[in-house]
């Protein structure tokens, strides 16, 4: 990564402080907090010097994060971010919470902008009624206990095919058309996962305790209540999560079944087993889309390119910058995301690429995040340059949806077809997921109280469900019973999931704009991300041309759209 210099100068925060640095840090929030503010203009001034300083804390700890995570075995990088979370978070909590109550008063004061102020005063009102200073240790140790997940599945390695090979390096082989190849690579990284299996599952008794008196400290009956509130989902409650789950079972779980009685079919097999679900089903070789990260890099930008000359050049001054860690190896955190650097605001990528459709895909789905923090970094508010999560999914779904026309760039027309097919069952498979996930995490924070073999039962119970439950687990039950500890959802961000489905709805819908008119709906999606979080979320869909909806009403229409694009390229 290149010297990133901030968006503008700074006004307020020194250029040679360390804000690593938990004194310095506190001194300037008590700067903050001991300025007399006598005006609006000196209350503007004031949300502008504290959005100054947030971005520059809030980069400082993803320079850190990022360099955790990018090698989790380096024990110099993760003292630093452990020291960052150990003594400079735990500092801030209570003077921001001091701030939050600062702004609420004066704003009653002062005559600010209702309009303009509106998501800042809801969300400045939910922290103050959130916060609870005995819950910081808490906090500290949650943050703490993440990391530890991070590092045991950082730590993941599998002995196959004669050298040592990460869990992402492993996922290849499950394309290979030999199915006992396929069996044996399956079976190696489950039992790698298996070993880890009773520490990964003390691991999350201890983070349930500590969120449900997080929970109960603040108030609340249980931390599902909680989380809610702390996600600021103000336009959609468990009752609307529960009618997801539900319409699920009745519109996607159907689909799916189709999509695997086909697969059976084709496949020749009275079963599909574990690892029959990534295998081309006509038995041809796998779909290899580039033989590098330079040229899975390269690729994605002639695709982007293609879909905006505009979004190009913020893709290419990504890779200019070195903000793309794309490659997968040993010791790096699992999974990809994207983190933008709120000083900077450029935005960073990380990804375990290995050489699969999949990593195309990746790449696609986190430049769309990308992208978001592009077009509202000209927005003076951090607080505004990050949308509520469940938009933020929509930009990055639409980014692969909106890439289906382009992907000659990688394959040939027949094997671009097939990558569309694949990709159509995955969004299905994702649906379902994501309500396999969500309502797993309802019944385990709506009974904290449960054993591990409760646990196991309910999650089960979920799978069964909610997945269609189209594959054949003879043999296997401890392994399904654990599928869930490789969820990093679940252990780090605990009920962010069901962001994915009702954002999955919504980029259906702008994809479904695009196929009449590409430049329009390029244009809606550019509009509608330049609002950043300044927006209540249906406002942020509806600048979309999109509606916030995740009823059945509206998923109906949108599956049978992709069941006909499946069933015309599947023939």
């Amino acid at each position: 990564m290149k010297e990133l210099k901030p968006f503008v100068g700074r006004s307020f925060v020194p250029e040679q402080v360390d804000l690593a640095r938990r004194e310095d840090v506190v001194r300037l929030l008590q700067e903050l907090l001991d300025r007399p503010v006598e005006s609006v203009v000196d209350l503007e001034r004031w949300l502008l010097d504290r959005s100054e300083f947030e971005a520059a804390l809030g980069q400082t700890g993803s320079f850190l994060y990022i360099a955790m995570t990018c090698d989790t075995s380096d024990s110099v990088k993760s003292q630093r971010y452990l020291k960052f979370v150990e003594e400079v978070e735990p500092a801030v909590k209570p003077l921001e919470h001091a701030l939050d109550v600062k702004f609420l008063e004066l704003e009653k004061r002062f005559s600010l902008d209702k309009d303009r102020y509106a998501i800042y005063r809801r969300s400045s009102a939910v922290a103050v009624k959130l916060f609870v200073e005995r819950n910081i240790p808490l906090q500290t140790r949650l943050a703490l206990l993440s990391q530890e997940y991070q590092t045991i599945c950082g730590a993941m390695m599998v002995t196959f095919d004669g050298r040592e090979q990460t869990l992402p390096e492993m996922s290849r082989y499950l394309q290979e058309t030999d199915r006992s190849l396929r069996e044996r690579a399956w079976k190696a990284v489950a039992s790698r996962r298996m070993q880890e299996s009773v520490r990964l599952e003390e691991l999350f008794d201890r983070m349930l305790i500590l969120r449900n008196e997080l929970a109960l400290n603040a108030g609340f009956a249980n931390f599902r209540d909680y989380q809610f509130e702390a996600y600021q989902r103000f336009d959609y409650g468990p009752q609307d999560c529960r009618a997801y789950h539900q319409s699920v079972e009745e519109v996607v779980v159907p689909f799916l079944r189709e999509i695997n009685a086909l697969r059976r079919a084709q496949m020749g097999v009275s079963t599909l087993r574990p690892w029959d679900t990534a295998v081309d089903p006509l038995a041809r070789p796998a779909l290899r889309p580039f033989k590098d990260v330079a040229q899975l890099q390269s690729g994605v930008g002639q695709v982007v390119r293609r879909i905006d000359s505009g979004l190009a050049e913020l893709y290419d001054e990504m890779a200019a910058l070195q903000l793309l860690d794309l490659s997968s190896r040993k010791g790096k955190a699992p999974g990809g995301y994207q983190n933008t650097l709120d000083e900077s605001r450029k935005p960073f990528i990380f990804m375990n690429a290995v050489g699969l459709d999949d990593d195309v895909r990746t790449l696609l789905h986190e430049s769309g995040h990308a992208f978001h923090a592009y077009l509202c970094a000209h927005e003076p508010l951090v607080d505004y340059r990050h949308a509520p999560m469940e938009f933020c999914e929509v930009a990055s779904m639409s980014m692969e949806l909106m890439a289906n026309d382009h992907l000659d760039v990688f394959y040939t027309p027949a094997d671009a077809r097939r990558s569309v097919v694949e990709f159509l069952e995955g969004v299905v498979t994702t649906l379902a997921w994501v309500a396999v996930i969500d309502a797993f995490q309802h019944w385990l924070y709506e009974n904290p109280g449960h054993s591990a073999c409760e646990r196991s039962q309910a999650w089960l119970r979920c799978h069964r469900q909610l997945s269609g439950d189209v594959l054949d687990w003879s043999g296997l039950e401890n392994e399904r019973t654990s599928l869930w500890h490789r969820q990093l959802h679940i252990f780090e961000v605990p009920f962010y999931y069901i962001e994915y489905g009702i954002a999955q709805l919504g980029a259906l819908q702008l994809w479904r704009q695009f196929r009449k008119d590409p430049q329009a709906a390029v244009a809606n999606y550019k509009k509608a991300l330049a609002l950043g979080g300044s927006r209540p979320l249906p406002e942020l869909f509806q600048a979309m041309g999109i509606r916030f909806d995740l009823s059945r009403e509206m998923m109906v229409p949108l599956l049978a759209d992709v069941r006909a694009l499946w069933k015309e390229l599947s023939a």
